[in-house]
Parts: structure tokens; sequence; C-alpha cells
């Protein structure tokens, strides 16, 4: 049946003049059908580039509404319909709001991981990788950042600006246990620790990078290190292992995004077969959300 499956998803793919974009944390099944994979951003630039009739988005929510933002003219669909963010959740725009009352002098910069109606409120949005280059070019020298306070934490570690965190959080991420890391780093020595800032901070001191998923690729493919222990959601692992079949990696522990596994086979085939008009945005949330975005692309990756 999933071969089935699969031959139908290829068909009404080409005749229906669709991509599918797959998120690096999707299951391997998945990450297996899809045209490209890769971190959100990259997703999101590639629909842009591409301009096709229909993208289909396996992920969650948020991924697939930055994709809608720099593609307008597609049709973007997200494969499973229910998938969000327990991180893009935590914050709203009106959270921002009370924030910009509070602290009148600081620039707003906010983790793309993030709802629509927040990144319509804030100058900039940033990813993992760009954070600190994001935050060094806003126009102040205070920042309010969000919705995640393990990578506002990183990032006011290293800039000099006076940074005001939201306390919101990925419930993957910062449920992962300390002792799961030092479990696998007593039974691989040899191995690099490799960490998403999107860890609590204990994470962060044992690791040897703290690195975005894109970055994590980037850098095994320069290391000279066979084994790596991968602090971020396990569907990376499955990347990863396609990528650098001649490296070994585990898992730092247990980081699982229930949302991420909601996404399967017979959702994409459903996605394509359906005619459903897709992600929908507001012009003028539209317009102020898209500006934070390509502000977020012009400063850095």
């Amino acid at each position: 049946m999933p071969n089935k499956i699969k031959e139908e998803i290829e068909r009404l793919k080409n005749e229906r003049g669709a991509i599918i974009l797959a998120h690096s944390y999707q299951p391997g099944v998945i990450q297996d059908i899809a045209d490209y994979v890769g971190d959100s951003l990259e997703l999101s630039r590639i629909a842009a580039r591409e301009s096709a009739e229909l993208v289909i988005f396996c992920g969650v929510r948020f991924m697939a509404e930055t994709a809608k933002l720099l593609s307008p003219e597609s049709t973007v669909v997200l494969a499973a319909p229910d998938a969000d963010c327990s991180l893009a959740a935590c914050m709203s725009g009106a959270d921002l709001r009370e924030m910009k009352k509070k602290y009148p002098e600081a620039t707003s910069v906010m983790y793309v991981n993030s709802t629509i109606d927040l990144k319509a409120e804030t100058w900039a949005c940033c990813t993992s990788a760009n954070s600190i280059e994001v935050v060094e070019a806003a126009p102040s020298d205070e920042v309010i950042f969000g919705p995640d306070r393990n990578l506002g934490t990183w990032v006011a570690a290293n800039t000099d600006k006076k940074i005001h965190i939201w306390p919101g959080g990925c419930h993957a991420h910062s449920g992962a246990d300390i002792r799961d890391l030092r479990e696998k780093k007593a039974e691989w020595p040899d191995a690099e620790v490799l960490v998403h800032p999107e860890s609590p901070s204990v994470f962060l001191w044992e690791a040897d990078k703290v690195l975005g998923t894109g970055g994590m690729i980037r850098h095994i493919e320069q290391s000279t290190s066979s084994r790596f222990i991968i602090g971020t959601e396990e569907g990376m692992i499955y990347r990863l292992e396609t990528l650098f079949p001649d490296k070994q990696f585990v898992a730092a522990g247990k980081i699982l995004c229930p949302d991420m596994a909601l996404t399967t086979l017979e959702l994409v085939l459903k996605a394509l077969e359906s005619n459903d008009s897709g992600i929908e945005i507001p012009a003028e949330l539209a317009e102020r959300a898209g500006a934070a975005v390509r502000r977020m692309t012009e400063i850095g990756r």
C-alpha cells in the first residue's frame, strides 16, 4: 500500500505542477517523497524561487505561513492541517504590544517560529542561525526578543545589547533531559556534540557547537569527526544519516515534536487530491509580517 500511495503522490504532483517541501524534523518516509528537505526559512525561499502553482508543506503551521508570505501567488497547503507549534503558540501580537509599552526604547526581534500576528508586530524576524546577526543590526541598544527564552538567552550571551526575553519555549526542546546527553557523551567520548539553541542552557554549555539545523549540516560536511551527538528533534537524525551515510549519529535525548509526527503519506495525498485554497493571510497582516521576514532575509542567512 505505501508504494501505491507514493506512486499516486508522484502522479498528482506532476499533474498539478506541485512541489512537496518537508522540514528536516519530518518522519523519514515524508522526507523521502519530498522534492526539497530543509529548515523552515530555506524551504520558504525555495517556494518563492520555484513559483509552483501548488506547494504542499510538510511541517507545522507557522512554516507554511512563512512560505505563503514569500510566495503569495502560490497555493500553499499544510499537509497536516492540525500541525501547530507549541513555541509559536506561546506568544501573540498583543503580548508584544504590551512589551513595547514596557520597553519603549527597544526594537523587537522575533524568532521566525512565530504566528503571523506576532510577525506583523515586529521590526524583524530571525532564524536560529542569524539571530545574533539580526539583533546586532537592530537600530537600538535594547531588543525585545521572543518567543523562545532559550534562544533569547543564547543571543543575550553573545551580544552587548540589553535583551528583554519573552519566557516561552518549544515543548520538545525545553523538555530535554541533560542526563540523556551526558549518558551519550560517556558512550561516545570521541563524538562531537551539536546542539540546537532552542535547547535548555545546560545543553548549550556541554555542546561543542550550538547550531541550527542548516548549520549542523554545514558543520558536519566540513568536520573530520566520524560520530556526532545531535541535540535537536530526532527527525534530524534521519536527515543526517541520508546526507552522510559514512558517519554515525545519535540523538542527545528524547526530543520529539508530536506535531511534526502528524504528517503521513495519506495526508500528503489528500492535500494533492483536494482543491483546498490553502493558507490565507489577511492583506494587512501579510504586508507587515512579510516586511519583517524580508528584513530577516536581507540581514543574514
